[in-house]
């Protein structure tokens, strides 16, 4: 049996889930829910978050955008994709997006784009250079980088 929050026991509750990492509000209602709260309680916690800066759409939307390009290499395609998915909108997507240096993504880009084409070990070229271009689209890469990157390196 799922426990009963009181408002107070669940705005605790969520200040230290919000506290641990930065949320979306979409992450925080949907974890309320999970808690069983009505819409009504769900609506007085979100607006005491925000009131106490525990809920903050640009600060998410920022360290978001750094940390997915910084850890797991993420391009923006995938990363507007994913806050667009968070219901983010489109002027904190922009804003977050130029968290990331055009130096340090292509810096990024290069780096690992010469280190994935080493690592493929397919003979037959045009197997390689699809894996090389999936596996750039899928991590969110602009398509014109991938192509011309794959050009310069099979030119090596």
């Amino acid at each position: 049996m799922k426990e009963i929050f009181t408002i107070k026991e669940a705005l605790q509750k969520i200040e230290h889930y919000c506290a641990y990492q930065d949320r979306c509000h979409q992450e925080v209602v949907s974890k309320l829910w999970e808690m069983k709260m009505d819409s009504h309680e769900i609506d007085q916690i979100i607006v005491q978050l925000i009131a106490d800066n525990f809920l903050n759409e640009e600060r998410f939307a920022c360290s978001f955008a750094r940390g997915k390009h910084r850890i797991k290499h993420w391009g923006k395609v995938r990363i507007t994709n994913e806050l667009k998915l968070r219901k983010i909108n489109q002027r904190l997507i922009t804003m977050a997006l130029k968290e990331i240096t055009p130096e340090e993504y292509e810096e990024n880009f290069n780096h690992f784009a010469n280190k994935h084409w080493d690592s493929i070990s397919e003979t037959n070229l045009m197997k390689k250079r699809k894996k090389f271009c999936d596996y750039f689209l899928r991590r969110g890469y602009e398509s014109f980088m991938i192509y011309d990157k794959m050009k310069e390196l099979e030119k090596v």
